[in-house]
């Protein structure tokens, strides 16, 4: 075959026929469809559909489903998409839990596991809950670990996606370089991808949230990071070290020297991070809040607020003052059609956004779409999910 020339022959054009009819399937309702909606959807005549399918059916992707109806005459071909054939898993891993959940290939969860760190944990310790939370989920799903065709990772830090290495996590020092995608490999024997949290939490609001071309995506919790969709791409940055929002100083003044921070935590997370959010609750509100937020969680603060007592929306109030400062240098350069905030801090739903919101109006050339997250804690470990379905699509594609 001359140099340049593509692949030519019944056998491809069958290969293709088939991977556009099983493309139409899986983006029908409930990926089940009749052949002449199929023809329809894929500008096929009905003799190539019936062959797609007929190559699809011995490859055991979809099967044709029994019918029911009454009509009179030959009654209607309806196929399935048999997501079944295999399954995926998604990893959300950091310092305060480890979350896996498994779906088949379209993406329909099987089972979940979650579990949670000991304080001050080490990287290996962390490999090893991802282990036992994978097999664990793997054993609810039904299945053995070396069935999954591809496993997606989360995690906080700075990562090399291509070369599936962590290169640096300021909140995790341990964490640098620790082999979980080399273990996961060798155990699992199927494509194993990593890739920043908060990346990936931008890629399942495009997948199962609130889609946009461009979008701005920021988790604020225990951390605040951002993840930046442009024209549709994902973008990282030169070192994937882009939306590290959490390190922007706003608190040094412009002629003094930053301090230097020895616990991971940037400036602007200090200001705003869920643990600045606490200590200034616990500074400003009477005992009784002070009791109820002991044990860290924020809820309580921001029912206070709602319900209008003055202490409690002191604090969201200089809180979203805060938070706006530091938000407003991310839209004002990027422009977003959307912004979405995600991460535990988010679960204060309105009566947080909403002050936000006023505090952005003063300082935006242009009004914004800022939204929470409908996805809440879920978002990086369906990010995850997203990307794994992904990777195992090239196996998915050798069965045609």
């Amino acid at each position: 075959m001359p140099t340049g020339m593509a692949a030519t022959g019944p056998h491809v054009l069958r290969k293709i026929n088939a991977a556009a009819v099983l493309g139409a399937l899986r983006d029908a309702d409930d990926q089940t469809a009749r052949v002449s909606d199929l023809v329809l959807a894929t500008g096929l005549s009905r003799p190539a559909v019936t062959r797609a399918l007929a190559t699809l059916g011995d490859a055991r992707v979809v099967e044709s489903l029994a019918t029911t109806s009454a009509q009179v005459g030959r009654p209607a071909v309806r196929v399935r998409f048999r997501a079944e054939l295999g399954h995926v898993a998604g990893v959300d891993v950091g310092s305060h839990r480890v979350q896996v959940t498994i779906t088949d290939l379209a993406g329909t969860v099987c089972a979940a596991r979650r579990k949670v760190p000991p304080p001050n944990v080490s990287g290996i310790r962390l490999v090893e809950l991802v282990l036992v939370a994978l097999s664990d989920a793997a054993a609810d799903a039904g299945i053995d670990p070396a069935e999954l065709w591809a496993v997606g990772v989360g995690t906080p830090g700075i990562v090399n996606h291509q070369r599936g290495e962590v290169v640096l996590a300021p909140s995790m020092p341990d964490w640098k370089g620790v082999p979980l995608v080399d273990e996961l490999r060798a155990w699992l024997g199927c494509p194993v991808l990593i890739d920043n949290d908060v990346n990936l939490a931008v890629v399942a609001e495009r997948w199962r949230g609130e889609a946009s071309d461009n979008l701005l995506f920021v988790h604020w919790g225990e951390r605040i990071g951002s993840g930046i969709v442009i024209d549709g791409k994902p973008y990282r940055g030169a070192s994937s070290a882009a939306g590290e929002l959490g390190f922007i100083d706003l608190a040094t003044p412009i002629d003094e020297e930053p301090p230097q921070l020895g616990d991971g935590l940037g400036a602007f997370e200090r200001l705003v991070a869920a643990g600045a959010i606490h200590a200034m609750a616990m500074d400003r509100c009477d005992d009784g809040l002070r009791e109820r937020l002991a044990d860290g969680d924020l809820a309580p603060l921001f029912e206070e607020a709602a319900a209008g007592s003055a202490a409690a929306m002191s604090v969201v109030d200089t809180i979203a003052a805060r938070f706006a400062r530091g938000l407003a240098t991310q839209i004002l350069i990027l422009d977003p059609q959307r912004v979405i905030v995600g991460g535990g801090v988010s679960r204060a739903g309105d009566t947080l956004i909403d002050a936000v919101r006023a505090h952005l109006r003063r300082l935006l050339l242009v009004p914004v779409d800022l939204r929470a997250s409908t996805l809440r804690e879920n978002g990086v470990v369906l990010g995850a999910i997203r990307m794994a379905l992904d990777a195992a699509e090239e196996r998915l594609s050798a069965l045609l």
